[in-house]
């Protein structure tokens, strides 16, 4: 089955690459935040370390989540309208769930 997407190959290419970016250091991240806290002798640090571990895992999920879209062709779609997200946004916020319409109707709620 063919997907139809709004975004060019090369426009697909620039922001995976940005996405593998991220990810990139969204894992590295974690991997010190793990070490940190598998060494963390104050017990009084552990629990915001842990916050910042999990936000980490988020986030890397996120970036996989987009990646995996890429692949899929169904990335880049506003996540209410159905809409394609303009690649200029998509360009700054290569995490934009939204088109800007919308985007601002959930910021308003």
């Amino acid at each position: 089955m063919s997907v139809d997407t709004h975004l060019s190959g090369v426009q697909l290419d620039a922001i995976r690459e940005e996405l593998e970016e991220q990810l990139f250091r969204w894992t590295r991240q974690l991997a010190e935040l793990e070490a940190v806290v598998n060494d963390a002798v104050e017990v009084s640090a552990k629990p915001e370390i842990l916050a910042d571990i999990a936000s980490a895992e988020r986030s890397t999920a996120v970036v996989r989540h987009a990646l995996r879209d890429i692949t899929e062709l169904t990335y880049g779609r506003c996540g209410d309208c159905g809409l394609g997200i303009p690649f200029e946004r998509l360009k700054a916020r290569p995490l934009a769930r939204f088109c800007m319409r919308c985007q601002r109707r959930h910021e308003h709620r």
